[in-house]
C-alpha cells in the first residue's frame, strides 16, 4: 500500500505544481494584455486629442475663409458701387479717384455686361477669357456664384457687374478642401489601427470608415451593427465642416486588443485540452505497459520453471523405463530442484532490494554455463575465458546468474541454435568486465538504444522483459552498467557488463 500512497501523493504534488504553472502563465498573460490595452487606450486618447486639435484648427481655418469670403463679397459690392458712381459722376477730380480704385483691383475677377449679356469690360480673368464677347455657358456658370450687381447708368438702361471670389481665395479654398480630405483619410487610416466610422449629422449614414473589413462593411446589417458597437464603447468625436456640415467620428478598441483579451482563456482551454489528451495517452500507455509486464512476468516465470520441470519429468520417464539410472537421475533431479529453489528466490527478490554478499563472480559464470550447456543444442559451442584468480565482489548470486542466463539465451536465439558464444571476464581500473559475445544476426543501430525498454522484442512470441530485467538487476541492484558494446548485422553482438570491484580477501 505504501507505493500507492506515494504515487497518490506524487500525483497531488504534480497536479498542484501544474495548476500553479498554469496560474502563473495566465496571470502573466493577463498582465501583458492589460499593459497592451492601457498602451492602446493611451494611443487612442492621443489620437483623439490630435483629431480634436486638427478639427479646431480646421474649424478656425474655415471660419477664417468664411469671413474672408464675406470680405470678398463686400469688396466686389464696393467695386460695383464705384462703377455705378463712375458712370454717373461729372466731377473730374472724383472721377480720377474712382478710376484709381478700379485699376487697383488686382484680385477680384469682374465682368461688366449690358442687358443682353454682351461683355463691356472685364478685369482679372483667366487667360483666354478676356477675349470672349458674351457672358454665357461655362463662363456664366463660373460667375453665377453670387448675384450680379445692377448698375443703372441712364434711366431705363442697365449694366450688370458679375464677380466671383478672388483667384487667391479660390486657390486657398482648394487647399482647404484638400486638407479636409487628407484629414478625413488620416482619421480613417490612423496609426493606432483603431477601427473608425465617420457618419453625417444623422449619425446613421456612414460617410467613410477605416481599419474594418471592406467586404463585411458592404453588408448594411453588419455595418449598422458595427456602428452600434462603437456608439456604446466610446463617445464620438464631433466635427463641424463648412461644406460637409457636422460629422461624428466613432471608434473602438483594435481587433488585436479584442483578440488578446480572449487569449488567456483560450490559452487556459488549450492547456487543459493538452493535459487531458496527454493524461489519456499516458494512462492508456501505462495500462498497456502494465499488461505487457504482467503477461511477460507470467511468461518468464513459466519459462524459468519450464526448463528444470521438463528435465525432472524426463528423468522420471527414464526411471520408469530403466531403473538402473536411478543414481544419475537422482543427481540431476536434485540439480533441477535446486534450480527451482533458485528461481523462486529470484522472483522473490524482484520486488524488494536484494542483499549483496561477497560472491565469486567466476564461479557464477561457470555454474550458469554448466547448467545451460547440457540443455542447449549440440551445435552451440561455449568458450569461457576466465582470469587466473577468482574475482570476489559484492553481488546477489541468484539475480546475477539470471542476467547471464538472459544474455546467453538471447545469444542462442540470435544464432538460431547454431554458432559460438564467447564469455570473457577481466578486470580494469577497479572494475569487473564481463563480455558475452555471439555469432548471431546482430542488432540494427536503430534498435540498440531501445532493446532494454520493457516490452521491446524481436521475437514473435517474446515479451521483451529479459533485457529489461537484466538492466534493472545490474543498474539498480548492483550499481553497474549493461549495454551493447558492439554489434554488426550478420556477424554478431557483444553485450558488456561493468561492475565495481569491491574485492574481498580471504
Amino acid at each position: 500500500m505504501d507505493i500507492y500512497n506515494k504515487k497518490k501523493r506524487w500525483k497531488i504534488v504534480l497536479f498542484i505544481s501544474g495548476m500553479l504553472l498554469i496560474l502563473v502563465s495566465v496571470l502573466y498573460t493577463n498582465s501583458l494584455v492589460r499593459k497592451f490595452a492601457k498602451k492602446e487606450r493611451k494611443n487612442v486618447i492621443l489620437w483623439a486629442d490630435a483629431v480634436h486639435r486638427k478639427a479646431e484648427l480646421m474649424k478656425y481655418t474655415e471660419e477664417f475663409f468664411k469671413e474672408l469670403g464675406e470680405q470678398e463679397k463686400k469688396k466686389a459690392e464696393l467695386l460695383a458701387k464705384v462703377y455705378n458712381r463712375l458712370l454717373s459722376e461729372t466731377n473730374s477730380q472724383d472721377l480720377t479717384f474712382y478710376v484709381d480704385i478700379i485699376q487697383n483691383n488686382t484680385t477680384i475677377p469682374v465682368i461688366l455686361t449690358d442687358e443682353k449679356g454682351r461683355i463691356l469690360g472685364s478685369n482679372n480673368l483667366k487667360d483666354g477669357q478676356d477675349t470672349l464677347k458674351y457672358l454665357r455657358g461655362k463662363l456664366k456658370k463660373e460667375f453665377s456664384v453670387y448675384d450680379p450687381i445692377e448698375i443703372e447708368y441712364v434711366k431705363g438702361k442697365k449694366n450688370y457687374l458679375f464677380y466671383k471670389n478672388s483667384n487667391l481665395y479660390t486657390r486657398l479654398k482648394q487647399v482647404l478642401k484638400d486638407y479636409v480630405s487628407i484629414f478625413v483619410e488620416e482619421v480613417t487610416q490612423n496609426a493606432s489601427s483603431v477601427p473608425v466610422i465617420i457618419t453625417d449629422s444623422t449619425r446613421k449614414n456612414i460617410l467613410i470608415y477605416g481599419n474594418i473589413n471592406a467586404e463585411k462593411m458592404a453588408d448594411s446589417a453588419f455595418a449598422a451593427k458595427k456602428l452600434e458597437e462603437m456608439k456604446t464603447e466610446n463617445p464620438p468625436i464631433i466635427l463641424d465642416f463648412l461644406e460637409k456640415g457636422k460629422v461624428y467620428i466613432y471608434y473602438k478598441s483594435s481587433d488585436l486588443l479584442t483578440k488578446m483579451k480572449w487569449f488567456p482563456l483560450a490559452q487556459l482551454l488549450i492547456v487543459f485540452v493538452f493535459i487531458g489528451i496527454a493524461y489519456l495517452l499516458f494512462s492508456t500507455s501505462r495500462k498497456a505497459e502494465q499488461s505487457r509486464v504482467w503477461a511477460g512476468m507470467a511468461k518468464e516465470t513459466a519459462h524459468q520453471i519450464g526448463t528444470p520441470l521438463s528435465s525432472i519429468l524426463a528423468w522420471l520417464e527414464l526411471l520408469k523405463i530403466d531403473p538402473e539410472h536411478s543414481l544419475k537421475a537422482a543427481e540431476e533431479i536434485e540439480k533441477d530442484i535446486a534450480r527451482l529453489e533458485m528461481i523462486t528466490e529470484r522472483f522473490s527478490k524482484i520486488g524488494s532490494t536484494p542483499e549483496l554478499k561477497p560472491t565469486n563472480i567466476t564461479e557464477i559464470v561457470l555454474r550458469t554455463v554448466e547448467y545451460l550447456k547440457p540443455r542447449t543444442s549440440n551445435k552451440v559451442n561455449f568458450h569461457v575465458e576466465l582470469p587466473e584468480r577468482e574475482i570476489i565482489t559484492d553481488a546477489n548470486a541468484p539475480l546475477f546468474s539470471w542476467v547471464l542466463e538472459n544474455l546467453i539465451k538471447n545469444a542462442i536465439d540470435a544464432m538460431n541454435g547454431e554458432g559460438d558464444i564467447f564469455i570473457k571476464i577481466s578486470q580494469e581500473n577497479n572494475h569487473i568486465i564481463i563480455d558475452v559475445k555471439d555469432t548471431g544476426k546482430g542488432i540494427p543501430k536503430s534498435e540498440q538504444s531501445t532493446i532494454f525498454n520493457p516490452g521491446f522484442t524481436t521475437k514473435k512470441r517474446g515479451w521483451g522483459l529479459g533485457l529489461s530485467l537484466a538492466k534493472r538487476i545490474i543498474k539498480d541492484y548492483h550499481g553497474g552498467k549493461i549495454f551493447v558494446k558492439t554489434s554488426s548485422q550478420g556477424k554478431g553482438t557483444t553485450f558488456r557488463i561493468i561492475l565495481k570491484n569491491k574485492e574481498h580477501n580471504g
